[in-house]
């Protein structure tokens, strides 16, 4: 949920209490070249996208006439084949971003589409037969193993009564290999790590067979191990499924590694969108995270930050 502080236009708040501070290389939207290009100037983004957000802002009812919006103009295109990472601080606006382009928010002013068409007017089970989500949080409501936890992806392609046929079988059997988790099949889900448990949700919204994936924090409380596995997953689902992945993460060192864009958020706003290399700047972090960084190169092209030190000043009168 995005929180109070908006930044200007082109510009992040600066979060140390100083008012508007320059992005420096200003907000950015990537080009399909590798560069980027000034996004100021708002508008539709291109056509063929799978999401997109054209000058949307969303306000959520009950806020104070007065008050910033919880999201702000924001324009966006993610199209297959691309694997999109939201990041930013908390409250920058991630999930309401996602909640915009899933129709489960209205547009105050602006549009949300998904594939072509208003997020808001797709009916939840078409929606779901084209866009697998993989929420933040879930735990199992009651006892299943994980064949029928992954053949839940079928329920809206069947409804409330029609029973699986050969083609909803084979659509399970397929996601189960393609997430890996086929020799888990007669295993109770409770008896699953964490990084298992995952695997199996995301081989759930795969049976959808969906055209796109849509994972709200999905590394949280793994290790770095069954991190890096779930994103080299995401990744190859991409590039050899040609599916579109929009991924919120915290872990921004992660995210710069395997996504194709970074899209920067604060106050509401996108400060940056973009490859790693352009978005990750030292300047624009500090302004957007209200903290030191310094950022490292490597040898794939991708960035790294690292926070700075900031010890904290002793006490008047303390020992030192």
């Amino acid at each position: 949920m995005s929180g109070p502080g908006q930044s200007s236009a082109g510009g992040a708040n600066d979060r140390s209490g100083g008012g508007s501070v320059s992005s420096g290389a200003g907000a950015m939207e990537s080009n399909g070249a590798g560069g980027a290009k000034d996004r100021s100037g708002g508008g539709s983004v291109s056509s063929g996208a799978v999401f997109e957000l054209t000058d949307a802002t969303v306000r959520y009812a009950g806020t104070a006439p007065a008050a910033p919006p919880a999201m702000a103009h924001v324009s966006l295109a993610v199209r297959g084949g691309e694997c999109v990472a939201l990041v930013g601080p908390n409250g920058a606006g991630k999930t309401t971003l996602l909640r915009a382009l899933l129709g489960q928010v209205p547009c105050a002013s602006g549009r949300a589409l998904a594939l072509g068409r208003d997020a808001r007017s797709w009916p939840r089970d078409a929606l779901a037969r084209v866009v697998g989500v993989v929420a933040q949080r879930e735990e199992p409501a009651f006892p299943l193993t994980v064949r029928e936890a992954v053949e839940m992806g079928r329920y809206p392609h069947l409804g409330a009564w029609r029973a699986p046929g050969s083609a909803d079988r084979a659509a399970v059997e397929r996601a189960m290999r393609r997430a890996d988790v086929a020799a888990l099949g007669e295993r109770w889900v409770e008896t699953l790590s964490g990084g298992e448990w995952q695997r199996v949700r995301i081989a759930r919204a795969l049976a959808q067979e969906p055209r796109a994936l849509v994972l709200d924090e999905p590394t949280a409380s793994l290790d770095l191990s069954h991190e890096m596995q779930l994103y080299e997953l995401v990744l190859d689902l991409v590039r050899r499924d040609g599916l579109a992945a929009l991924v919120v993460s915290h872990h921004i060192n992660v995210a710069a590694r395997f996504a194709d864009r970074l899209v920067l958020l604060a106050g509401g706003r996108i400060v940056a969108d973009g490859p790693s290399d352009v978005v990750l700047e030292p300047k624009r972090l500090a302004a957007v995270f209200g903290w030191p960084v310094a950022v490292h190169r490597l040898a794939d092209g991708s960035v790294q930050l690292y926070p700075e030190r900031q010890p904290l000043e002793p006490e008047s009168g303390a020992r030192p």
